[in-house]
Order: structure tokens, then sequence, then C-alpha cells
């Protein structure tokens, strides 16, 4: 059976990326829209009408999530509700491949919850600098993977 992110993941990842009607670029420096919607990674920028309505981000945002929950499933399957919204958040912040090859992943797979946990926090940097906004997400993720 595959798993959905948790309305406390999904208030996660909205509280964090914020709600933006029109288009902006987020801290990589990539045109963003809504609750963190990747224009350039999803190939619709020119497609989507600026302002875009609560209810459009919130689509937007369910779309986008089934991508990485997928991916989720597909990687670790049996996580308890907590630990796959957590993971989901954090795919949805780096991107597959970066969880894909990351020593939280292979930790998490080779059992060591506690270990995998611990490493959220290495995830806090965008462009090279460290940003309070990924630092106090990456918290907030390892408590709900922990819960």
């Amino acid at each position: 059976m595959s798993c959905r992110i948790n309305d406390e993941g999904l208030n996660l990842v909205k509280s964090f990326e914020g709600f933006m009607s029109n288009f902006y670029n987020c801290p990589a420096g990539k045109k963003t829209i809504g609750y963190g919607h990747n224009c350039e990674a999803n190939n619709d920028g020119d497609k989507i009408n600026a302002p875009i309505s609560i209810a459009q981000a919130e689509d937007l945002l369910r779309r986008d999530l089934s991508i990485y929950e997928n991916y989720v499933n597909s990687q670790v399957p049996g996580l308890n509700s907590n630990q796959f919204s957590a993971l989901v958040s954090f795919t949805f912040n780096v991107g597959c491949d970066n969880l894909g090859s990351s020593t939280l992943l292979k930790k998490l797979k080779a059992g060591d919850t506690q270990g995998a946990a611990n490493e959220f926090g290495r995830w806090v940097y965008a462009n090279k600098k460290k940003l309070p906004g990924l630092i106090r997400r990456r918290e907030a993720e390892k408590q709900l993977f922990l819960k």
C-alpha cells in the first residue's frame, strides 16, 4: 500500500514554502510560484497565468507532492506516517536525486532510524550558503520524522 503525506507534513511544506501568487525566484534561483512549485523542473511556467489563487497553488502542490510520495514509497516502503511525511517534505525541497544519493537514505535503509534523523541537519545550504529557513525546516522535518 502506498503512503500519502499526512496533514502535519502537508502543513510543514506549506508553512516553509509559503504562498506566493506571483512568480518569484527561490533561494536556489529557480522560477517558482504557489507553495514552492518549481516551474523550471516542471517546464510549465509559460502555462501558468499569474497571479494564482490559494486553491490553484494547493492543486499544484498536491500534484508536485505525488511525485515525491511515489519516490519515497519506492525507496523505503514501510515507514510510519510521520517518517514518510517528513521524508516527502525533505525530498520535495532537495529533489529525488539528492535523497537517492544521501547518507540519510543509506542509514534509513540500513535500519538506523536515529542516524537517518541526524542527517536532516546537514541539508541546510542553498548555493553554498547556510540558510536560517533551511535550518528551521530541517529541524521541523527531523522532529516529525522522530514522532
